[in-house]
Formats: structure tokens, sequence, C-alpha cells
């Protein structure tokens, strides 16, 4: 037995989701104040469980107008986006504890659409691992098994979702921050085409631009809503429009599967069984199905690799430009100094991986001349144990770990292509695995609405359930 935790209990509430307790709302079941002050004190109760909060909203309370479309829905912010009033640590003691003056542009966006901030989520340091186990805050632990890990670097907005704390938290993805921690705890992750979203203007002086925002939610309803309401809000029209998906695929689509990542990582039997069992339940739900080698080469995971330590390289050089001071690279994690390290180690490297990198758009794009969705899982196993890939492990464990977990998510990251990450399975443990499903630059839709018609074929726990769930993946 698993050492799980919910805090799902028969409040204001419930065991609803976002598009539920917006219809309680209308209805006038329930209040906007019932509904934050609810998940205030489920999330007080869960801070000493789960370690999920680095800082709190004083006495947050709904101020949006009752005609937004998230009016009365409490969420929190990760702690690597501006809130104003709050400090944002982006996971280090490195960076100062000095409150934001201004919320950045996309928390103000979504403020606008009538959520609720009860306080930001913990990430890793500068979200440059898979786990959440900062030395600033400590471990965020998994509700669906307390050793495990949530992921990263998400972390803390995916165990509040999954053990039911909100119905949905900003989480955002420069390499599978949304994708790997829903995976990990049974959640629905959707990140989306480069630009999708509104957005630092800052982020396109980048060589290469990885990063977007989004949300983890418990069901593909919440996700596809938030989406409709944030295009609403902010249109790009260099990308096709998603609208609000309320409907399942009605036509078959060409799917290829591919049951593990990069040949060089093994994948776990488990997680690779789970892979081909929702391409069988694709192909028993009408779709074209095919089961394929893994399409992209392993050059593009090493030029990741060197832009990853790049960028950490300039996180210590200019954090204090980047963060505002006071910035004290003395109090840098190690495995942050060790990625620098090794960015200054070969520093020649960089300008061929950059310019693959801002070539790879095409060959990411090859497969999708045959096929509208690539299935492939989202890590390589299920949740690892806390200490695994945290500050406690070696620098050199740490990072063959991480590569070995972590080889299919940032493909969509270099390309700026969507895809999302669904809890269709679990091991013989009950934990989640998440399937992986992506598409080319702006399939947004295609996605949604066969996640939808996934979910309704092969339902799974909305959060934590209270026991455990036998049975194998798949």
């Amino acid at each position: 037995m698993t050492d799980r935790f919910t805090t799902v209990t028969d409040d204001a509430l419930g065991t609803d989701d976002t598009v539920a307790l917006l219809d309680r709302l209308q209805r006038r079941d329930v209040s906007a104040a019932e509904l934050v002050a609810a998940a205030a004190t489920r999330a007080r109760g869960a801070q000493e469980r789960l370690n999920a909060v680095v800082s709190w909203v004083p006495d947050p309370a709904p101020t949006a107008a009752p005609d937004t479309p998230l009016a009365g829905i409490p969420s929190f912010i990760k702690d690597n986006e501006q809130l104003a009033g709050l400090p944002t640590r982006e996971g280090s003691r490195a960076t100062s504890d000095a409150p934001a003056r201004e919320s950045s542009v996309w928390t103000s966006q979504f403020l606008a659409l009538g959520a609720t901030p009860l306080g930001k989520t913990t990430l890793p340091e500068f979200g440059l691992t898979s786990t959440t186990e900062s030395l600033l805050s400590g471990p965020t632990r998994n509700p669906w098994d307390r050793s495990r890990s949530v992921g990263g670097s998400s972390g803390g907005s995916a165990a509040l979702v999954a053990a039911g704390v909100v119905p949905l938290a900003h989480a955002n993805d420069g390499g599978g921050s949304i994708r790997i921690p829903a995976a990990c705890c049974g959640l629905v992750g959707l990140k989306p085409s480069r630009g999708r979203l509104v957005d630092m203007p800052e982020l396109e002086r980048l060589p290469v631009n990885i990063t977007t925002q989004g949300v983890l939610t418990r069901s593909v309803r919440d996700t596809a809503l938030y989406y409709a309401v944030a295009e609403r809000a902010y249109r790009n029209t260099a990308l096709p429009p998603i609208g609000h998906v309320t409907r399942p695929i009605d036509r078959p689509l060409r799917i290829a599967v591919t049951p593990a990542g990069h040949p060089d990582l093994p994948t776990s039997p488990e997680t690779a069984a789970a892979v081909l069992a929702a391409g069988r339940l694709c192909d028993e739900l009408g779709h074209q199905v095919s089961v394929i080698d893994f399409p992209y080469g392993k050059q593009v995971g090493v030029d990741f690799l060197r832009y990853w330590a790049f960028l950490s390289f300039l996180l210590k050089k200019w954090g204090g430009r980047l963060f505002g001071e006071p910035f004290d690279p003395g109090l840098l994690e190690p495995f942050t100094v060790e990625l620098a390290r090794m960015f200054t180690a070969a520093p020649e490297r960089l300008i061929g991986a950059l310019g693959r990198l801002r070539r790879f758009g095409p060959a990411y794009s090859a497969p999708f001349a045959d096929y509208d969705v690539v299935i492939s899982p989202v890590v390589a196993h299920v949740a690892p144990p806390l200490a695994y890939l945290g500050p406690q492990a070696a620098d050199r464990d740490h990072l063959i770990r991480l590569l070995r977990f972590v080889s299919v998510t940032p493909l969509q990251n270099i390309a700026g292509a969507p895809a999302i990450s669904l809890p269709l399975a679990q091991d013989s443990a009950g934990l989640p695995i998440g399937i992986h499903l992506a598409a080319d630059v702006g399939g947004e839709r295609t996605l949604l609405e066969l996640a939808l018609q996934l979910e309704e074929a092969s339902p799974w726990p909305q959060g934590v359930p209270p026991t455990r769930v036998p049975g194998a993946a798949g």
C-alpha cells in the first residue's frame, strides 16, 4: 500500500473540476467566496504532507467580476512567474525575497480571466531538473505516494491539483515541465505551440525560445476550457485557432505509436506496455494505428543538453540582471553549477548546437506528413523515489538519471509544437503512467479532441483515489 494523500472532502469544492464548479457558481449552488475558502483550508492542510507551496497570498478573496470566465475558481501560480506582492524565488536560494511590484504578462491575463490565486508553488532551482526538491524549500511529495517525486519543474502545482486542493494550477514548460509532472501525478498537461499563449516578449531574444505557459488539470474538459478562454483574451493569428473543444474527435486519425523514447535510453516494460495499450485503444476507436521506431536521432538530445548547460551558465553569470539584486551565485545548487561548468568546458560546441536546434523544425514535422499524432511515453518510468534526482544525488548521477528519465518531451520545446500528457494507465503498484500525444505545430485542437475521446473510452481517476487502485498498466 502506497502512502497516498488527498484533501477531497465534503466541502464547497467536493470532487468537482473547473467546468462543474463554474456550473454550480452560475446556478448559485455555491459562492466564489466559499470555493476560495475551501481551497485555502485544503491547501493549509496539505502543506505539511506535500510541501507544495512556497509563499501565500494573505487573506485570498475573489475580486474578479462575476462575468469573467474563471471567476470564483481558486488556483496557484508557479514561483517562476511574478505575482504582485509576493517574491519570485525561482526555486533558488540565490534570488531575492523582495515582493514583486507587478504581475507578469501571463499572470495578469490569468487574473483578468477571473482566477483567484492562493499562493505560489514550488519548483526545482530555475526549473533545471525533473523533480521538485530544491534546497530553498525542500522536497515536494507526490500525493499518489509521498515517498516519490512529483516530477518537475511544475511539481508544486501538480501536487496541489492531484490532491484536490484546486481544480487547475499554473504550469510552464521548457523541456517537459508541464507534461512530466502531469505524468507523475496522474493529471492532464498540455504544452501548447510556441506563441499560443501570451508571454514575456523577452523570451524571443533567446537563441531558441523553448518555454511556453499553460495549466495542469484533472480533466481534459478543464484544459480545453482554459485554452478557449485564454484564446478569446489573446489570439495569435500565426497559429490555427483552437476554439472551445467540447466533443471528441469524429473522424479517424493516422496515429503512430512508438513504445519507447530514444533507443539508447531504455523505457520500463510497464511504461512501454502502457503506450502499446493506448495504441490498441486508438485502433479499437477506429483510428489507423502503426507502430514505428522512435523517429528522431540522438543528436537533437545532445544539442538540447548543450543549450540547457548554456542557459545555466547565463543564470550563474548574469543572475542579478535576469532576476534582480541581490543575487548570490554562491548559493546556487551544485547541479546548476555543474551544468554551467559543462558549458564552459566546451563553449565552442554551442554554435553548432544552436544551428541544428534552429533547423530542427522540418525534421520534427517530417513524421507528421504520414501521421496526425505520435503516441509515446512521457517519461521512461513512473515517478522516481525522492532523492533520486534531487540535490542529494551526485552531480554526474543526477545528470545520467535525468537523461534516462526524460528523452521525448524536449522535442516539442525545440520545434515549438504541442503535446499532451494523459493519465491513461497505472503500473502494478498503482502509480500513474502518462501517455504522450504529440502533433505538429498548431495541432492543439486535434490533440484535445482525441484526448476527450480517450478519456471517454478509458476514464481515469479525477485526482488521487483514497485507496490503491490495483491492476497493471493499460
